[in-house]
């Protein structure tokens, strides 16, 4: 298939992903891996990229011989990646990985399990990465398949245009966006978060820099979290860590949340002297509660807001923490923010349309950043 075949959309958020986000020079090595089913969006960038000067290796991972290894009970095999690999890596300057495998329901059942150690391949990749310089994107497109789709009642074709048009978000725009937001936060000391559906919870900042993730990746420097030489594409977060102390009230989640497969809905969540009293879900319950319960100290307060600031996001599954407006409460571990909670559990919920104060100064309201 050449890029003839590709829509205007798939080209124009391929263009945006490469020349905005990424930011290729002409000369730059770019890997791109891909599986079968994010093969079109690939393709466009492997175009984008050669439009720009740059020169690609291109990596297909095949979704049958991957489920075929792991049947095979050789998942162990499959977090064991090759010396071409490695040495393609550490000879790189940009990297963009799709999630997959693409059967998103069987992810979603097995990944706590036997899937684990085709994972492991990770802790090793962040070390030849950091070492090289590199910077990346990993692709929220890569969650889109037609499984999942049937699984939650959403059309695959509209999810896949949702995340499409959320790449052609300019990312000085999430900065300038991201900018007022953090100049409040960053002078505060409390946020109030209240919706009409039950919402009304207060929490303390810990007074730290808030960390603004608009999609630009850069090479990784010193104080950067083990993963910040790679950003989520589409983005548009900014992160502020929670002192882990100051937490009363309720919030109620109207988004799902999506943690790599893992998926809770519904959630409700009750604080009472800075602790989490009492939660409840509608999906995913049992999960929560077996990672909770091994979770160590600090898994029960308020930890992280991750507040959205991409405008072209309304409710897209994987996009729930960039919707514009939305807010994301986390509760568990914040060292990555420079926090002092160092709990071993993280999750956090989705409130889109909510009205948020700093010290009683509204910053959004109605989900729009004021």
């Amino acid at each position: 298939m050449t890029s003839g075949n590709l829509s205007k959309l798939q080209r124009d958020a391929a263009r945006s992903i490469v020349r905005k986000y990424l930011k290729v020079r002409a000369g730059e090595n770019v890997i791109i891996e891909s599986w079968e089913h994010t093969m079109p969006l690939a393709r466009a960038m492997v175009d984008e990229v050669r439009r720009v000067g740059g020169h690609t290796l291109f990596v297909y991972e095949d979704e049958e011989a991957w489920w075929g290894a792991v049947d095979r009970k050789q998942t162990k095999l499959l977090g064991q990646s090759s010396a071409p690999e490695w040495a393609a890596l550490g000879a790189a300057d940009v990297y963009v990985n799709f999630w997959g495998p693409g059967d998103g329901v069987r992810m979603g059942k097995d990944i706590e399990d036997a899937l684990d150690p085709g994972f492991d391949w990770l802790g090793h990749w962040y070390d030849v990465a950091r070492k090289a310089g590199l910077r990346g994107g990993r692709m929220t497109a890569g969650f889109v398949s037609e499984g999942r789709a049937k699984e939650w009642g959403v059309d695959p074709a509209k999810w896949e245009e949702g995340v499409l048009r959320a790449s052609l978000t300019d990312p000085a725009e999430l900065a300038k966006s991201g900018a007022r937001l953090a100049k409040a936060l960053s002078r505060g000391k409390t946020v109030r978060i209240t919706h009409s559906n039950g919402t009304d919870v207060e929490v303390g900042l810990a007074r730290l820099a808030p960390r603004l993730t608009d999609g630009r990746p850069r090479a990784y420097r010193k104080g950067d979290p083990r993963t910040g030489m790679l950003q989520q594409i589409p983005s548009g977060t900014l992160d502020v860590a929670l002192d882990s102390k100051t937490a009363e009230g309720s919030f109620r989640a109207n988004r799902r949340t999506n943690i790599w497969w893992n998926v809770y809905t519904g959630g409700a969540l009750e604080f009472a002297n800075g602790k989490l009293a009492s939660y409840s879900l509608d999906e995913g319950a049992e999960r929560f509660a077996r990672q909770y319960k091994t979770g160590t100290a600090g898994r029960d307060r308020a930890s992280i807001l991750k507040l959205g600031l991409n405008a072209a996001v309304g409710d897209i599954p994987n996009l729930e923490t960039v919707e514009g407006g939305s807010v994301s409460l986390q509760i568990g571990g914040n060292r990555a923010l420079g926090g002092s909670n160092g709990s071993s559990f993280f999750c956090w919920f989705s409130l889109a349309g909510s009205e948020i104060a700093v010290d009683g100064v509204p910053v959004v309201r109605a989900g729009k950043i004021l």
